[in-house]
């Protein structure tokens, strides 16, 4: 199935597809004028549409049909991490989060940050296109890059007692869960990754006061994105179980 996005979509509408999704239609794929495709708006939503004007600038697509909605969920997660160095880092892991299954991903800006700002368009583009691939109707919100002593004492209060909160730390002299122990099916989930320094004592000490769990991904040292990748696919992986 070859899956289109627009965010405007609604019921029995028209929709115009975006400059990039127009051109793959229309130029990449070939498609005409009442050919039928399948758009989602990102809300959980995917739509059958015909294609009413074959434009490869702004095609044209009707909503003939609802097909499915995939809004409920029994739980999500949101990863709120720090940006690598390299920013292509951070693209292969939102690219790889997003196909696995992922809720939210915050950009934290820590103590040890080496990159404290990073450009969120080019990520929300990956979100869209791992989105596709991955035929998930629902689009994660990419949050730009904030201070995680602001987020943990603001935005963290909008997950609700109910979620569990993690924050996973390379400091093996402090007591730590396991990550597989923490994660609990069906529960909405916050998990903290820090930078490649890791977070400082005072982070850590800050988290804890708001009510994070400190969490061991095991024995190996793994680089931001590998634990941020972990931490998802672990997720899933206990919540497949459900």
């Amino acid at each position: 199935m070859q899956l289109f996005y627009c965010k405007d979509i609604s019921p029995n509408s028209y929709c115009t597809l975006d400059a990039e999704e127009s051109r793959h239609a229309v130029r990449v794929l070939r498609l005409r004028a009442g050919d039928d495709i399948n758009v989602t708006d990102g809300s959980g939503n995917l739509y059958l549409c015909k294609i009413i004007d074959a434009n490869d600038r702004a095609c044209i697509v009707e909503a003939t049909a609802n097909t499915s909605n995939q809004t409920i969920k029994h739980s999500d997660i949101h990863l709120a991490v720090a940006p690598t160095k390299n920013p292509a880092r951070m693209e292969w892991l939102v690219e790889k989060a997003v196909e696995m299954g992922v809720g939210e991903i915050t950009l934290l800006q820590c103590d040890h940050s080496e990159r404290s700002f990073l450009k969120t368009d080019r990520l929300e583009k990956l979100a869209v296109s791992a989105m596709k691939q991955s035929l998930h109707t629902v689009l994660p919100r990419i949050n730009p890059a904030v201070k995680l002593s602001d987020w943990l004492t603001q935005t963290i209060k909008q997950s609700g007692n109910q979620a569990i909160k993690l924050i996973a730390h390379c400091e093996a002299d402090k007591p730590r869960t396991l990550l597989s122990e923490a994660l609990k099916p069906g529960m909405d989930t916050v998990v903290l990754i820090g930078p490649e320094g890791d977070f400082s004592a005072e982070e850590i000490s800050l988290a804890i006061e708001s009510g994070f769990m400190p969490v061991s991904f095991g024995t190996a040292r793994l680089r931001t994105e590998t634990a941020a990748l972990y931490a998802v696919a672990a997720f899933n992986l206990v919540n497949d179980k459900k």
